[in-house]
């Protein structure tokens, strides 16, 4: 059976000709996660919401203006169903764009996802950037979204596609201070889905007051592939990272803006997964690898399972199981979709619906 499309899609513009309306559609999950190898702070087991994928409430849509050229938006709110807060403290902090679509391409403009991090969730990684299992916890991308984004995306010829994304900073301090850019090449044709992509994001933390700006800059560059042979889809994938804010790190230590949470600066990460459905069961596994380049060598490794068990198109069971092996000192900890995580190891059980 198909992955759940509801919930994996991140909801790109729309495609097709001079149809016009609009779409109301979400996204609801909530489930079980427990953790272990806490080093503080850790409630071991815990209701969260937005485990296999983010909770959200979305408004999509298009108005034909003629000539084969039509008017698109979206708007995408982030929703805590655990607790029935917003995420992240933004009314539409997943997306908020407006543009044009036409048979040239699609340019938008506004809160828009890192083309780099859409490669990793949705062409290399069995787990689509959810449940424990998810390449994220290791792989790097900076960050999921830019703000005060120009986005081009061409129309698909012959399995051929891009997308080139530009972030102004819009900082007082330098026209430069947060800017980001990042492109993409795929191709998709019969069994393979292939992609290139590469991102740059400027300074990650801010300067404010007296305190001077902390350079988080990254440079991340990802080659990522699948093969769906009908029987299982097997992910791989290759990625090249440069900067401290390139590698998963944790903000909200207390003590990140001078130990960085013991991120890497100059790493390799390497990803090979599988995914095999069984009739309703989708079963998921996947290895990840950071090979850190510092001097410090601080490399990991996770290992994960899982299981999706589909009702419908809409609606499924899931669990799933990962573990870090961190060495010299590494921290990086077992997430999902919506919580960075804070142990080594992680179990989750949950259920989502989409519509």
């Amino acid at each position: 059976m198909a992955p759940f499309t509801v919930c994996m899609a991140e909801q790109n513009v729309p495609e097709g000709g001079g149809s016009s309306g609009t779409t109301v559609y979400g996204v609801l999950d909530a489930g079980i996660v427990g953790e272990r190898g806490c080093a503080a702070n850790c409630a071991a087991t815990r209701v969260s919401g937005g485990v296999a994928s983010g909770s959200r409430l979305g408004l999509q849509g298009r108005e034909a203006l003629g000539n084969q050229v039509a008017a698109v938006y979206g708007l995408e709110a982030g929703i805590e169903n655990d607790t029935g807060r917003s995420e992240d403290g933004r009314l539409f902090g997943r997306q908020a764009y407006v543009g044009l679509d036409s048979r040239l391409g699609a340019l938008t403009l506004g809160r828009q996802y890192n083309l780099q991090y859409q490669a990793l969730t949705d062409v290399a990684d069995p787990f689509q950037g959810g449940m424990a299992g998810s390449a994220s916890n290791l792989a790097g991308y900076s960050v999921k979204r830019y703000d005060n984004t120009i986005k081009y995306a061409s129309p698909a010829l012959r399995g051929v596609s891009a997308a080139a994304i530009y972030s102004f900073g819009e900082s007082p301090y330098s026209r430069a201070q947060n800017r980001a850019y990042g492109a993409t090449l795929g191709y998709s044709s019969g069994m393979l889905n292939v992609s290139v992509s590469h991102q740059r994001k400027n300074n990650l933390i801010l300067a404010s007051g007296t305190l001077p700006a902390i350079d988080m800059s990254a440079r991340n560059t990802l080659i990522a592939a699948n093969l769906d042979m009908g029987v299982a889809t097997a992910f791989a994938a290759v990625g090249m990272n440069k900067g401290y804010g390139s590698s998963p790190w944790d903000p909200s230590n207390d003590y990140s803006s001078l130990a960085l949470s013991m991120s890497s600066s100059d790493s390799r990460d390497s990803l090979l997964g599988l995914a095999v459905p069984v009739g309703a069961f989708r079963v998921l596994a996947s290895y990840v690898r950071k090979d850190d380049r510092d001097l410090a060598n601080r490399d990991a490794s996770q290992m994960a399972l899982g299981v999706t068990y589909s009702l419908s198109r809409r609606s499924d069971f899931y669990a799933s199981y990962a573990k870090i092996h961190n060495k010299n000192g590494a921290r990086y900890t077992v997430g999902n979709a919506s919580d960075s995580g804070r142990g080594d190891a992680a179990f989750n059980l949950g259920f989502r619906h989409g519509f």
